[in-house]
């Protein structure tokens, strides 16, 4: 879920984002586990405890200050506070900065005895301003970029009313939800693109007739067919079909469409594989990767992995998805692009060839879509195309 080739440039106040209803807020972890960390605002800000209701005004600073974990609470600058949870809120939406990354909305601090966890609390619609540039160039054409508001805007609700629930944020700032940077990714024209899609969010027809809200994925270069989020993801109440595009072929140059051999050592496959899923360690070690299941598509022209067999040492099997197994590899998705590639297992090394696309491949290409938006598409029309039996509505 990301995208080669991002620019980042700051908006400079020229044009605001518009602000969500108040049930719309999105509590982004920003970071956990934080030994300590250089905070600022640029005004007056409060520091409110939730848990004894206590709200203390700070004044402006003009240096940053340090927040750590203390015993028993946590220090910000000189003072200890003794409580396990803090909000620090500055006024009118201005911003903060937390180790040189500026955001706004609130920053929530809360320390669970091994560091600090650091969340932005921030409307749906300030939190999208900082989604759009940072997962789609701000210089691609208008209806690329609203099609991506609109997707980032579901993917981010549908994740948040489905895990949030249970823990204390809704989404990461990294490639595992959405990439995130705040008011560095803000511009005009991405945040033109949050203010003209507010409140729009894609969603389909249930079986009760009611239009849901789904995971509107979306990768980088999907490599001629998008595939369904079921293989990709394991989704099943909410499994998306691929479709077929010949878009991103016509927008990608070769070298970004085509990807080169990837190589990794059988142990570093093995230890990372296994490490990322203790129950596969009956393996032993693992000496070989199989495709145990493939889509096929355009003819056998364009296939890709979504399920291996793992092989270990002492002879076992087991099976992993493709995407998963691409991922605990290759974390950054950088090296194996995508699951379209074929793989080869030699004496002490795993090989990956003729790859082609880049990301999971499954929901909206993103190269695609910039295609489609020259050829004159609009953002519904789009979203349409790589979300079959989908439309738009207006949650605000």
């Amino acid at each position: 879920m990301f995208l080669v080739g991002c620019d980042s440039n700051e908006l400079n106040g020229q044009v605001a984002v518009r602000q969500s209803p108040d049930p719309y807020i999105v509590r982004v972890l920003l970071d956990d586990h934080i030994a300590g960390a250089d905070f600022h605002v640029g005004s007056q800000y409060k520091i409110i405890n939730p848990q004894s209701l206590e709200v203390f005004d700070v004044e402006k600073t003009s240096g940053k200050i340090n927040i750590s974990p203390a015993d028993q609470g946590i220090k910000i600058g000189e003072q200890i506070f003794a409580t396990s949870r803090l909000l620090i809120q500055p006024p009118d939406n201005l911003p903060f900065s937390i180790n040189g990354q500026a955001y706004r909305g609130n920053l929530e601090l809360i320390s669970d005895g091994n560091g600090l966890m650091a969340i932005n609390n921030v409307s749906i619609e300030t939190y999208l301003a900082g989604v759009v540039g940072a997962e789609m160039p701000s210089y691609w054409e208008d209806e690329a970029l609203k099609a991506q508001a609109i997707a980032a805007r579901t993917y981010c609700l549908y994740i948040k009313n489905r895990f949030g629930k249970n823990r204390l944020w809704d989404v990461k700032t990294t490639q595992a939800n959405q990439v995130y940077r705040g008011i560095s990714a803000e511009t005009v024209r991405t945040v033109n693109a949050v203010n003209s899609t507010f409140g729009m969010v894609l969603c389909r027809e249930s079986e009760s007739g009611e239009c849901q809200e789904f995971p509107a994925y979306y990768c980088s270069i999907c490599g001629g067919h998008t595939e369904n989020t079921k293989n990709v993801f394991g989704d099943s109440a909410v499994a998306m079909p691929g479709v077929s595009c010949q878009f991103c072929r016509e927008m990608t140059r070769p070298s970004l469409f085509y990807w080169p051999m990837a190589k990794f050592s059988k142990k570093t496959v093995s230890d990372r594989i296994l490490d990322r899923y203790p129950h596969l360690r009956d393996l032993e070690k693992i000496e070989k990767i199989q495709v145990a299941d493939e889509s096929v598509y355009d003819n056998n022209d364009f296939k890709r992995i979504t399920r291996v067999m793992l092989t270990g040492s002492n002879g076992k099997t087991s099976y992993l998805r493709g995407e998963d197994m691409r991922l605990a590899i290759d974390p950054t998705g950088m090296k194996i692009q995508s699951t379209s590639c074929t793989i080869i297992s030699m004496e002490k090394e795993f090989l990956f060839v003729a790859g082609r696309g880049f990301g999971h491949g499954a929901g909206l290409c993103q190269y695609g879509t910039r295609e489609m938006a020259r050829q004159g598409k609009n953002a519904q029309q789009i979203l349409s195309f790589y979300f079959p039996a989908s439309r738009v509505k207006i949650l605000y």
